[in-house]
């Protein structure tokens, strides 16, 4: 039976390989690669390409077992928040007027948004530097869950995985840029979709679970969907809290991502946006609850992190090859597959975007033609494909940990530099660039203070170490992020009160401009 797993998993390799042929003649300039042309995409495309870049190996790996064992099955908690807040909500909120903004301004990328919204060309260097170099390590990530995931179930080397990841996504992007990665989104979105329903089907079934019996023992340990019990030592480092930063930080932290964001951008008109409203939400509510009661379930399998060798990142592959036949383990891989596929293409697209257009054309060669520029891009989106595999395959052998505090701090810090400058200067004509800088280089700060500042807190005044407390405050991340978000927010609406308002002209452009086919 493992022949038809492999054969299942070269099956969808070589489905990805053939999208990349078929697209290879559709994305011969900038917007065509990056923004899929002028007609843009329908409702499901988008909806499964936002979907998809939300959920990867991260979240069915390594958050759904760490936080399975931490919460138990509310865990899930965080997933419906991500539904409701991060799909829903977003939609509802971002989706049209970021559309109409970046339609009436030319945008194509997050930088380039802010330069035209704010009238800043150092805001445009400045976050198209935070954008790369904190996307970096956050594509690193993608691929620790799925090394795990084929070490233990198939007994293949983490590093052939991250090569044939890094391989075949290189390959489709390369050659058809966003209209390749859409389309490839919205067949993993299906495989993905199918996928985690088989998989609760199965760990229904299990003995350990008995079709809900299971449920009752977590419960009574509380580890059932409302915790319960009162948090020891200090409240906000207490189990309740971590839930509830841990469901902001990823229910809002999509709000400001560039990778998320980008999806508005290419969505084709008002019907689109209400049918991408719905089926993100939905595909949102089932991946996300699926795969955090999966890992919710964790302590019925397994006494503690000690019996799959001592890491929560190896307790989603035990729990699948103790539970899963021979036959469906393939498409499981093929599930983490295309989640881990789906965002490392996002994240390479929006890294790649915001060099070329944003410095290289931007600052450095603002003559150069569009040719050029897509060249650049599809170059670049090879190497930072490449860099990132080299980060991941060097954390993974030697253990660097400085790599790992990074990925950790990756979402928060760039939610928490741009949600306010955003969020608010797409729904508030009175945000001023005073704010948005006030907001980019605070929350900068701000992360790296609340990171030595709550480490020395956890660890011990005057006894921990600096490597200790350095630890400590990372693995705070979610509660720092949180914290950076809500400054953002506030700073930037306080600051606009009180600072120079942008010129009336910048303002109609942004908010007034008429464009054709608005979607209003």
């Amino acid at each position: 039976m493992i022949g038809i797993d492999i054969a299942v998993i070269a099956l969808y390799l070589i489905g990805m390989i053939a999208i990349a042929f078929y697209t290879r003649n559709k994305a011969k300039t900038v917007k065509d690669y990056l923004l899929a042309g002028d007609k843009g995409l329908n409702g499901w495309m988008s909806a499964f390409a936002y979907g998809t870049t939300y959920f990867s190996a991260v979240i069915f790996i390594g958050y759904a077992g760490k936080f399975g064992f931490s919460f138990g099955v509310a865990a899930v908690w965080i997933g419906i928040g991500n539904a409701v807040v991060g799909a829903l909500l977003a939609w509802m909120v971002l989706a049209r007027r970021t559309k109409n903004m970046t339609v009436r301004l030319d945008a194509k990328t997050m930088p380039d948004f802010f330069y035209k919204r704010y009238g800043d060309d150092k805001m445009k260097l400045v976050s198209a530097i935070v954008i790369f170099i904190f996307l970096i390590p956050y594509a690193a990530s993608v691929y620790n869950g799925l090394g795990n995931l084929f070490s233990i179930v198939f007994d293949i080397p983490g590093w052939i995985v991250m090569l044939v990841l890094a391989g075949v996504t290189a390959f489709y992007l390369f050659l058809g840029g966003y209209i390749a990665t859409s389309l490839t989104d919205f067949i993993q979105g299906i495989i993905m979709f199918v996928g985690v329903i088989i998989m609760l089907f199965f760990f229904l079934a299990a003995p350990q679970v008995n079709w809900g019996e299971g449920l009752k023992t977590l419960a009574d340990n509380e580890m059932g969907l409302f915790m319960g019990g009162a948090s020891s030592g200090n409240f906000l480092y207490g189990r309740n809290m971590s839930l509830v930063f841990l469901i902001l930080l990823t229910s809002f932290g999509v709000w400001a991502l560039p990778q998320t964001i980008h999806k508005y951008y290419t969505v084709r008109d008002k019907k689109a946006i209400k049918q991408g409203t719905i089926v993100s939400s939905v595909f949102a509510l089932v991946i996300g609850f699926g795969a955090y009661f999966i890992g919710g379930l964790a302590t019925l399998f397994y006494g503690s992190p000690a019996e799959v060798g001592g890491n929560t990142d190896n307790v989603i592959p035990h729990m699948i090859k103790d539970v899963l036949p021979n036959g469906l383990l393939g498409l499981i891989a093929v599930l983490v597959l295309a989640a881990s596929m789906s965002t490392l293409a996002s994240v390479s697209l929006a890294s790649s975007s915001v060099v070329t257009i944003d410095i290289y054309k931007g600052r450095i060669r603002k003559d150069a033609s569009d040719k050029n520029v897509t060249t650049l891009m599809r170059v670049l989106a090879l190497v930072f494909v490449a860099l990132s595999t080299v980060i991941a395959y060097l954390n993974n052998k030697y253990g660097i940990t400085a790599i790992a505090y990074m990925m950790g701090l990756s979402w928060g810090t760039l939610a928490g530099c741009f949600i306010g400058p955003y969020v608010l200067g797409v729904v508030w004509k009175k945000t001023t660039r005073a704010a948005a800088w006030t907001s980019i280089i605070g929350s900068l700060a701000l992360t790296f203070i609340l990171i030595i500042v709550i480490g020395y807190d956890k660890a011990g005044w005057g006894a921990a170490t600096f490597g200790a407390a350095l630890k400590q405050g990372v693995n705070s991340s979610p509660m720092i992020g949180v914290i950076c978000m809500i400054y953002s927010m506030l700073s930037t609406f306080v600051v606009s009160l009180f600072t120079k308002q942008l010129p009336e002209e910048r303002i109609k452009e942004a908010f007034e401009k008429p464009i054709e086919n608005e979607i209003l």
